[in-house]
Parts: structure tokens; sequence; C-alpha cells
């Protein structure tokens, strides 16, 4: 990791690379996956964002110097959340 990167630049460039493979290559391990990634490595790969955040959670505490994403994912793609009351 160079000295001027932040941890949550290095993981930010990893988790790009992880999505790039996963949306070009349907047989990557990663893809349709959740991939969890600490310190510019992944730590976990999970089939849902619980069990990804759980695992990535007791790995490393402290979410700045985590990410978690969903591979395949177009990050382009506007998703709207809703919330029942």
């Amino acid at each position: 990791m160079a000295a001027s990167s932040t941890v949550q630049d290095v993981n930010r460039q990893l988790a790009q690379r992880i999505n790039e493979e996963a949306r070009g290559n349907p047989q990557s391990p990663y893809a349709n996956k959740w991939v969890g990634i600490a310190y510019g490595q992944v730590v976990v790969v999970a089939d849902t964002l619980d069990a990804m955040s759980r695992r990535l959670d007791q790995i490393e505490p402290d979410p700045s110097k985590t990410f978690g994403l969903a591979a395949s994912e177009d990050p382009d793609e506007v998703h709207e959340i809703w919330r029942l009351r």
C-alpha cells in the first residue's frame, strides 16, 4: 500500500476490481455474492448482506477500515429504498 493511499482508498480500489471481475465473469467466486474487505484484502464472501456484515464486524470492528459490496451490481444503477412505518 502506497504511503499516500488511505485504507479506504485501497479498499475501494479492490472493491472496484472485484465488481468488474464479477460483472464480466459469471463464474467468478465473487459473482452475486456479498464481499467484505478489510485493509485491502478480501476477508469474507457471503450469500447475504447480514452474514457478510456480521463476519466483517468480527474481523475488523472499525468500519473506517472496511468495505462491503454486492459484487455483480451495476454501481451506476439507481435503487429506491422504501420503508413502511
